[in-house]
């Protein structure tokens, strides 16, 4: 699965690009863990201390939120693409 990080999380996470070995079947949930067993720094900006997710990062799957899916239940392939962007301000 490849994995995109955009903007301040590029900075955070020091890539642009990850690639997950991930198995047919995986949750969203899943994925999420193993992505902050690689980069721990990512743990607060994607959960609280209950584990749920702070709405601090925007995560899509092929485009599309993963909110308008089943959220954390949402089942992932290795071709899938997930996208993480931090909240964007401007004017």
């Amino acid at each position: 699965m490849r994995v995109k990080v955009f903007a301040t999380l590029r900075d955070l996470l020091g890539t642009r690009v990850i690639d997950l070995d991930i198995a047919e079947a995986t949750t969203m949930q899943e994925v999420l863990d193993a992505l902050v067993a690689a980069y721990p720094a990512l743990a607060a900006k994607l959960r609280d201390a209950q584990g749920n997710l702070t709405g601090q990062v925007h995560i899509m799957l092929n485009g599309r939120p993963i909110e308008f899916l089943d959220g954390l239940t949402t089942r992932v392939a290795p071709a899938d693409t997930l996208s993480l962007f931090p909240p964007v301000g401007g004017g």
